[in-house]
């Protein structure tokens, strides 16, 4: 697993040992960054299942200003923990072993806005709508702020929020990528 765009490319990441976590394959981490635009102009992403956190490290290798990783798993904090330092990315980054609503919780009360959020959980484990549902209602995301979506290619969001809707959906072998976008 590596960092494929940006000031860090090419440079390896590692990932937690065990079943727990299933890192996003560079070539589909690719795809999703690409669609997006490809590099950033700043802003705030928040990796909210982080794993390894190489969605959050590749966002900030593209040029964005600070990630916040959030993963329930004692093993994935201290791997994301060792991919920030091995980058030097300390000062862009902060880490949180929290489940996904209490980060949300925690986000909404200091009033932080994401211009990227990701949302990669395991999938027998996936809410999405009730992550959308607090992201909209909770004024997490900043204007035109993007939501993706990585699942089992079976499962399909097609659902409309009152200030996020979806906009593209793509399939890579077994992995769905659905992309949501603020108002």
């Amino acid at each position: 697993m590596r960092i494929v765009g940006g000031i860090h490319s090419s440079r390896r990441l590692t990932a937690p040992d065990g079943k727990e976590t299933r890192p996003t394959l560079d070539k589909v981490r690719e795809a999703v960054f690409s669609s997006l635009g490809g590099f950033f102009d700043g802003g705030v992403v928040l990796d909210l299942y982080a794993g390894s956190g190489a969605v959050g490290l590749e966002a900030v290798s593209r040029g964005c200003d600070h990630a916040v990783f959030a993963d329930p798993s004692r093993k994935a904090i201290a791997c994301i923990k060792e991919n920030i330092h091995a980058l030097h990315e300390e000062e862009k980054c902060e880490t949180y072993q929290m489940s996904d609503m209490a980060v949300l919780k925690m986000m909404a009360t200091e009033g932080r806005k994401f211009n990227l959020v990701y949302l990669d959980p395991p999938y027998a484990k996936a809410h999405h709508d009730d992550v959308l549902t607090f992201l909209v209602e909770h004024d997490l995301l900043a204007p035109g702020a993007k939501v993706v979506i990585e699942s089992l290619k079976e499962e399909v969001y097609t659902k409309d929020y009152p200030s996020l809707h979806p906009y593209k959906d793509k399939v890579y072998g077994i992995t769905r990528i659905t992309y949501y976008q603020a108002d």
